[in-house]
Order: C-alpha cells, then sequence, then structure tokens
C-alpha cells in the first residue's frame, strides 16, 4: 500500500478510533512502512491535537469517558514483580485506569511512563513484557516512592485508594 504521508495519517485518524488499541508493528506492516515512520506520523497527529495514546497493546484514540475524573495517588512499595503486579491489580480491581507513572528524579524532574492499564489482562501484559525486556521499573530510581494518575468514575477512585491504603502501599500525610 503506497501512500504520501498526509494521506498515511488520514488512514491512522480512521483506524484508531475503534476501542482495540493497534501496535506500531502491526501498523508499519499493514502500511508498508518503517516502525519509525509509524512513531513519526504518530507524533506529528499528537502535535495536531488529536488525543492518540499509547498503551502496552498499541495505540488508539483516547475518549475520556463521561463522569470520569482523574487523581493522583503517592505510593511507595518494593520493586519486586510480585508487589508491582499487587498493587497494580488491586488499582484496576478497583475498577480505575492506571494511567500513568510518575516519578520525581533529582537530574532530569518529573518522568512520566505512560501504563493506560484498565484490565488484569493488561497488568499481565505490562508484567510480561517488563520480564522480556529485563526492564527496570522507574519507582527502583526513588526507592520505592511513585505516583500514579489514576481515572474512573470517582467511587471507583475512592474503593482504589482505600484498598491501596489497606494493603499499606499509599503514602498518607504525616503530622
Amino acid at each position: 500500500m503506497s501512500m504520501t504521508g498526509e494521506e498515511r495519517r488520514a488512514w491512522l485518524k480512521d483506524h484508531l478510533k475503534g476501542t482495540t488499541p493497534i501496535a506500531g508493528h502491526e501498523l508499519s506492516a499493514l502500511l508498508g512502512v518503517s516502525r519509525q515512520v509509524i512513531v513519526q506520523d504518530i507524533a506529528l497527529l499528537r502535535a495536531e491535537g488529536y488525543p492518540i495514546i499509547s498503551t502496552p497493546r498499541g495505540y488508539l484514540f483516547w475518549e475520556k469517558p463521561t463522569g470520569s475524573i482523574r487523581t493522583v495517588v503517592a505510593v511507595k512499595h518494593a520493586s519486586s514483580p510480585e508487589v508491582v503486579r499487587e498493587e497494580l491489580t488491586t488499582m484496576v480491581k478497583s475498577g480505575v485506569t492506571v494511567v500513568n507513572v510518575i516519578v520525581a528524579h533529582p537530574l532530569y524532574g518529573e518522568l512520566v511512563g505512560n501504563l493506560n492499564l484498565s484490565t488484569l489482562d493488561d497488568v499481565d501484559r505490562f508484567m510480561q513484557n517488563m520480564q522480556q525486556m529485563g526492564a527496570s521499573l522507574l519507582s527502583e530510581l526513588t526507592d520505592g516512592v511513585h505516583l500514579h494518575t489514576l481515572e474512573g468514575a470517582p467511587d471507583t477512585i475512592e474503593r482504589a485508594k482505600w484498598a491501596l491504603a489497606h494493603k499499606g502501599f499509599l503514602l498518607q500525610a504525616s503530622s
């Protein structure tokens, strides 16, 4: 499929509006271009204001669900895979989307890793990818202290906070 850049970006806009993310390597195969071309096209579309997000499963348009809110929670825990899985599972079982992870780095400032985890399958994929890549967690840079942006209905946000506090993950303000 031979397209100009403009035609390719129009195709991407049309095909990323579904509910299923499409991986970058799949897009490059479908369009007959390199993965880097897809990355550049996505960057150009984002710069034009299109709400395209990158999830562990691929790219898609992000539409904020009606009635959902976002909040940031501060957490701390060991950086073992078992504990990370428990933390992420606790949040998605509460009904929220774990949008990202944020750490405060002494040199670079705020570092953000996009997660967009909404289901137990998303958590499983994330954990498998982490293991296969031998990737380090951002929270390893900050002795386990990190933030998560959560998105969901107000009651699911409160349920997630309660569950995190109950398991000892949620950082509480000290008096």
